[in-house]
């Protein structure tokens, strides 16, 4: 058998030895630790970067809108005002009170024999409500009679049209004067009607039907 001599061991070991050195192991991996690192840094700045260049895109674009969008929203308001105005109008249209129909009305009940002299009316904005002041004259044999006519015709025809009303003597009285009415003298009374009634029409209730009897059997 052959027999070999290695006579560069020593150095072999001295250069393995020096290769296996921990503190050059240690600076290895702390240099590729500080390259991971720098790639990191690297990436994220140029994250930094793509933001801010599309944030600079943004308020450019945003500095050509905001103009437009101001306007924008200016006309809104003025709109929600105009909107506001138009429905208050509406409501104001749709709830407020005509006077004509009401005097036509009362110009149906007054007779040759009667006259009315004044009419002061108020809106009550509460609940809707109307009253009004009826001032006037009646003659007739029983002035006092033909004035309760008139009442109660006038009565008669707000009920037609409007809810909840009631027609009232505030003042009935006898006068001294006496007029002529179709040839005849006839004494006059003066009286004063006040009048309260709602807008809205009245609601006719259905009448029950009647029960019907029973016949007894024989």
């Amino acid at each position: 058998m052959a027999i070999h001599l290695n006579l560069l061991h020593e150095e072999i070991l001295e250069q393995r030895q020096r290769q296996r050195d921990p503190l050059k192991i240690g600076v290895m991996v702390l240099a590729g630790f500080g390259a991971l690192l720098f790639l990191y840094y690297m990436f994220n700045a140029y994250r930094t970067l793509e933001i801010k260049r599309r944030l600079s895109a943004v308020e450019r674009n945003w500095a050509k809108v905001e103009p437009q969008v101001t306007a924008a929203q200016k006309r809104v308001a003025e709109l929600e005002g105009v909107i506001k105005t138009t429905r208050a109008l509406d409501d104001y249209m749709e709830n407020r009170f005509f006077w004509a129909p009401f005097l036509e009305k009362i110009s149906r009940c007054v007779a040759f024999n009667s006259q009315i002299t004044s009419i002061d009316g108020t809106v009550l904005d509460e609940n809707k409500g109307i009253s009004v002041m009826i001032e006037g004259v009646s003659a007739g044999h029983e002035p006092r009679a033909a004035a309760e006519e008139l009442r109660q015709l006038l009565s008669e025809q707000l009920r037609q049209s409007y809810s909840e009303v009631k027609v009232e003597f505030k003042t009935l009285e006898d006068l001294d004067t006496i007029v002529t009415v179709v040839g005849s003298n006839m004494p006059m009374a003066r009286f004063v009607l006040g009048v309260t009634f709602n807008q809205g029409s009245a609601t006719a209730k259905p009448s029950p039907a009647p029960e019907r009897k029973r016949s007894a059997k024989s």
